[in-house]
């Protein structure tokens, strides 16, 4: 999903070298790209909240690589366009206005991130028209597995993820009483649009890392 995200921010950028790195668990890492990559730099760090990985992790990375010609975004979430790709995806999973939405997050013990899905729950309740509840899905609470078999009803859940993964296939076991689960925010064209509006919102107003 991540290389398919890269290729269609690349269509959209001819004129910019977009390459993918992350921050943990498989490379190349940032600083591995940041190594190859002629300046300046842009990073767009593709993370829903700015957690640990967006404020410790990747600013030492960007600081290992000896680089001072780099600006990073801020993170793609919390948007109003990823509240409306949610929207749509809640859509496509059967949800017609009727029945208890719970946004399903990852989840963080880092208040700013905690703060942020906060902000998505809002900004997904206003697209929607309707009350949503937070479940998380790892860290964090309120646990999406004590949420969803307390409510009444049917029982549709929004994904605030980016990609099928780990925390995806966990949701099926977490909450099965759940009659809708919207699929994750993919390569929606929004989501696209989003990385390159982060990256010319870098362009435009430069924060050297610190």
């Amino acid at each position: 999903m991540f290389e398919d995200l890269r290729d269609k921010v690349a269509q959209l950028l001819p004129d910019a070298q977009v390459r993918l790195a992350y921050v943990d668990v498989i490379g190349p890492t940032p600083e591995d790209a940041l190594r190859e990559l002629p300046g300046p730099v842009v990073i767009v760090p593709a993370f829903l909240a700015s957690g640990y990985h967006v404020r410790i992790d990747l600013p030492e990375q960007v600081r290992r690589s000896g680089r001072s010609d780099t600006v990073t975004a801020p993170a793609l979430g919390p948007d109003v366009a990823l509240a409306e790709v949610m929207a749509e995806r809640l859509t496509q999973a059967g949800w017609a206005g009727e029945g208890q939405v719970v946004l399903a997050v990852a989840g963080s013990n880092d208040p700013a991130a905690q703060a942020e899905n906060q902000t998505t729950l809002r900004q997904l309740e206003a697209v929607l028209g309707a009350s949503v509840l937070l479940g998380t899905i790892g860290q964090g609470s309120p646990r999406i597995a004590q949420v969803v078999p307390s409510l009444p009803g049917p029982v549709f859940i929004a994904q605030y993820l980016l990609a099928d993964g780990l925390f995806s296939r966990k949701l099926i076991d977490l909450a099965p009483q759940a009659k809708g689960r919207a699929g994750p925010l993919g390569t929606h064209p929004k989501v696209v649009q989003l990385v390159v509006r982060r990256y010319r919102e870098g362009l435009a107003e430069p924060r050297p890392n610190v």
